[in-house]
């Protein structure tokens, strides 16, 4: 245990500051300060220090109340099904902008309906004890707004340590909240954020890199570390992310390519997942610096190290994959405990290690993200008319969604995979089938056969194919990898300029091509520039997602044509140098597998088909064991019934059959924080059975403690997962 120094109790209190300019708030100082030893991290540029007092401030037009966790909204705010509204859309101002985000973050992982367990298993208004309140769970508190650079002016991670009012000197913690998917710095509010501010630590917040970088070609415009609006030249030192091209470059760019815009993750060309871990260590770092210069005297400038205060790494997903990161890479100590849910593990190899799903030997997994989601992307589509794999409660999903004529260009897809010898088969039925047991060959199970339609009718895979190969390659935002740009389309899929939403991308985006504002476009159409949904391949001549696109994806990552087998070459599309660039980026975000005996807990659900536990956390899990042996301290957690996205769980067919994973985030954070603090055994590996709702399509009953059974402390045998040898052993 960490607490090893008892802490002065002295407190000082400095002045609340909001929006300080990097020089005057390092002048401020505080506590401490710089002059008097506490030193800021190397790299890190303050923006801003916030008091959120959780009551109304001003009057009038320009009333508002914001706290750290709900931007002043709250708990009925954050399950509304609207976000609040600004008082001036086209113009909305930072505070604006950070309620919104907090709204949508908390909301985009996360299930905000009472039926799916918001309200009484989690949300502000639950206590850390499990106690449902009626407050609104209003959390108040400072938040320090900081940038991490690498001296280039072009990296900018944004990192916000938001202090609560409870925080207790007495016993100090931290808890890092790198954010999930490619989310900005508040993608794990609802995750790491409401948990740690809850138990009154610190919670230092990163997007690691990733975030709302939106930079519009045509205008030269950016979004601002605070999310508002403006010129490169005017945002300055304050923009979040521009291409890193000539005006002249420019220029004739958009002649050929109108109204493109690039993102941060995929355009930085500085492939950012290489340094999830160290922006995560960073964030901790900055975090220590600001307790120090809160609390810090002139007699004690620095009273918090991390020799005596609890540090913490939990989140999701992406982020999930930053605490892991972080972990491998922290050779000073700096991390006690880590908590990854639904982990994205770039597994360096799938030799030596083994997974057997109730006892028979699984044949596919510890494959890296690149290599399943080009793979996905290419079969998916198919893969989802499979009987199999059919949503009956609702029919088509992508008729549910709206994406009206998906279910014909599905079957275009299996039509063109077929034609080039990609699927077996003599009809429709049987050319899915086989699509759909390819991806099942490939790490995806048949408790992955229903995801697929959704990740597909909503765009994961198009998006993330896209995305990762062009991050991983450091390509320019003009080289359109794959004939592929990003832009704002209307309905039938025209590139549009951007509309009124580029101001609002901050609170509304997700940092991917998601459509808000940026989706994923195939240049090469025929007919012309569309977007992935309606594009028509010039190899096949019909509306099929762009069949064309999703083979020199595939091609990318693996250095040869999907089609004859080929390897690429220097005139090919794509070129063997293109691979060759991307294969060096997959490369370097590779994990070891060594957490350096730190405990950790490992949560994820069975039926998630974006990150298929076969090439990840069932994967890490093995390959730690043959790593560090007898010195892991990894437990793995697998949740049946359970998905990457809560959120989708209020959706008509998903609420009577999967459930809220985020309960097991927090159980795990409770079983981490007990075991840190006072020496509680960490829970055994386990799968936990949980229960559908069942009931209506739409209308599921609310969520139980007979649908969410805890995590057991002693787990039955049939439960527990253990080794046979250097396998992994999962009951069913």
């Amino acid at each position: 245990m960490k607490k090893t120094t008892k802490l002065n109790r002295a407190t000082t209190r400095i002045a609340s500051v909001s929006a300080l300019s990097a020089a005057a708030l390092v002048a401020c100082g505080g506590g401490g300060g710089d002059s008097a030893g506490n030193v800021l991290p190397e790299g890190v540029t303050p923006v801003s220090v916030t008091t959120y007092s959780a009551t109304t401030v001003g009057s009038g037009a320009t009333a508002a109340t914001q706290d750290l966790l709900t931007g002043g909204i709250g708990k009925t705010g954050l399950g509304a099904a609207a976000a609040p509204a600004y008082a001036d859309a086209a113009n909305p101002t930072a505070l604006e902008l950070r309620r919104n985000a907090l709204y949508s973050n908390y909301r985009g992982i996360l299930d905000a309906s009472a039926g799916g367990g918001y309200g009484t298993f989690y949300g502000p208004n639950v206590t850390v004890t499990g106690a449902v309140t009626t407050g609104e769970g209003l959390i108040p508190g400072r938040e320090y707004v900081a940038v991490l650079d690498d001296g280039t002016g072009r990296k900018r991670v944004t990192m916000a340590v938001q202090v609560p009012d409870s925080f207790d000197i007495a016993n100090p913690c931290i808890v890092l909240g790198p954010s999930s998917g490619s989310r900005g710095v508040y993608g794990a509010i609802g995750t790491a954020g409401e948990w740690g501010l809850k138990h009154g630590c610190a919670v230092a917040l990163t997007d690691a890199g990733k975030g709302m970088g939106l930079y519009d070609m045509t205008d030269d415009t950016v979004n601002r570390i605070d999310g508002t609006r403006a010129t490169r030249a005017a945002a300055g030192s304050l923009s979040h992310f521009a291409a890193n091209i000539t005006d002249a470059a420019r220029a004739a760019y958009n002649a050929l390519f109108p109204n493109r815009l690039a993102l941060k993750q995929v355009h930085s060309q500085m492939n950012p997942e290489k340094d999830w871990g160290t922006d995560t260590l960073a964030a901790a770092k900055y975090a220590l610096y600001v307790l120090n210069d809160r609390y810090g005297t002139a007699e004690i400038p620095v009273r918090f190290s991390a020799a005596n205060t609890l540090v913490i790494a939990g989140s999701a997903s992406n982020g999930g994959a930053a605490v892991i990161h972080a972990a491998e890479q922290d050779t000073t100590g700096l991390i006690d405990g880590v908590v990854a849910t639904e982990p994205v593990t770039e597994m360096p190899t799938a030799a030596g290690y083994g997974i057997q799903f109730n006892g028979v030997a699984v044949t596919g997994y510890g494959r890296t993200l690149a290599d399943y989601v080009t793979y996905g992307n290419l079969y998916q589509p198919c893969a989802a008319l499979a009987a199999p794999a059919a949503l009956t409660e609702t029919g088509s999903f992508f008729n549910y969604m709206g994406f009206a004529g998906m279910t014909a260009r599905a079957t275009a897809r299996c039509d063109g995979l077929a034609a080039k010898g990609l699927v077996s088969g003599a009809d429709t039925a049987a050319r899915s089938l086989d699509a759909l047991n390819k991806l099942r060959n490939f790490g995806w199970t048949p408790d992955n056969d229903q995801m697929h339609n959704a990740h597909y009718g909503l765009g994961n895979g198009p998006i993330l194919a896209a995305m990762y190969p062009v991050m991983y390659g450091k390509f320019s935002v003009t080289d359109n990898v794959c004939n592929t740009s990003f832009a704002q389309v209307d309905a039938t899929g025209n590139v549009i300029a951007p509309l009124a939403t580029k101001a609002l991308s901050f609170a509304t985006g997700n940092g991917t091509a998601n459509g808000a504002p940026a989706s994923v476009v195939y240049n090469n159409a025929v007919g012309g520039a569309k977007a992935w949904q309606f594009a028509v391949s010039p190899s096949t001549g019909v509306a099929d997602f762009g069949l064309d696109n999703a083979l020199c994806q595939r091609a990318l990552v693996t250095g040869t044509d999907p089609v004859t087998g080929a390897a690429l070459t220097a005139s090919s599309t794509p070129t063997a140098a293109q691979s060759a660039a991307v294969q060096a980026g997959i490369a370097e975000v590779l994990l070891n597998g060594n957490m350096r005996g730190k405990p950790a807990i490992i949560v994820a659900g069975r039926s998630d088909a974006l990150v298929p536990v076969n090439n990840n956390a069932r994967a890490y899990t093995a390959y730690n064991r043959v790593v560090e042996g007898a010195a892991s301290k990894l437990r793995y957690i697998e949740v049946t019934n359970a998905q990457h996205f809560d959120t989708f769980n209020s959706l008509p067919g998903w609420d009577t059959r999967f459930v809220s994973l985020h309960p097991y985030f927090n159980q795990a954070m409770d079983a981490m924080y007990a075991n840190l603090k006072n020496g509680a055994p960490l829970p055994a590996s386990q799968v936990v059975h949980t229960s559908p709702r069942g009931g209506t399509n739409g209308a599921a009953p609310a969520a139980t403690a007979a649908n969410l059974p805890p995590i057991s402390a002693s787990p039955a045998a049939a439960n527990q997962i253990g080794f046979s040898g250097t396998s992994l052993a999962v009951p069913n």
